[in-house]
């Protein structure tokens, strides 16, 4: 009996262990997380052509696997949160960056210079007070 319960312990399938990685830019927030596996994209729940309509979108996520030359080996799972579809790509690659840098230290000089490490810091102004917008002001009347 104690023979048959070890045997069912070592079959089961082990849990991937997962290396994490967050990412910003702009309003948008992405949790990475990588496995080694079979390349796998998968954010929010669905497969990276369900979520994301546009080429370049799609194409962008692809920047640091193709650098670091881990596509088709890494599965990438995405928790994305906020902005748009631009600013939830970007937050995406810095966090997927971030996630194959930590998973292997020799891979963070090729991400350094592809520029996929570096903070996009670019934020949207703030609206004044006495103007319609961050820079546009109301509509001036002379008399």
């Amino acid at each position: 009996m104690s023979e048959t319960a070890t045997t069912e312990s070592t079959e089961k399938k082990a849990k991937p262990v997962y290396t994490w990685g967050v990412g910003r830019r702009k309003s948008a927030v992405a949790r990475v997380r990588i496995a080694p596996g079979s390349g796998k994209i998968e954010i929010n729940g669905r497969a990276l052509n369900d979520y994301f309509s546009g080429e370049r979108d799609r194409k962008a996520i692809f920047g640091p696997l193709e650098v670091t030359n881990t596509g088709g080996k890494m599965d990438v799972l995405v928790n994305a949160d906020g902005g748009g579809p631009t600013g939830q790509t970007g937050a995406i690659v810095m966090g997927l960056a971030r996630a194959l840098a930590k998973y292997d230290t020799s891979l963070e000089a090729a991400l350094r210079q592809g520029e996929f490490l570096t903070r996009d810091s670019r934020m949207k102004e703030r609206k004044k007070y006495g103007q319609r917008g961050a820079r546009r002001r109301f509509q001036f009347s002379k008399r």
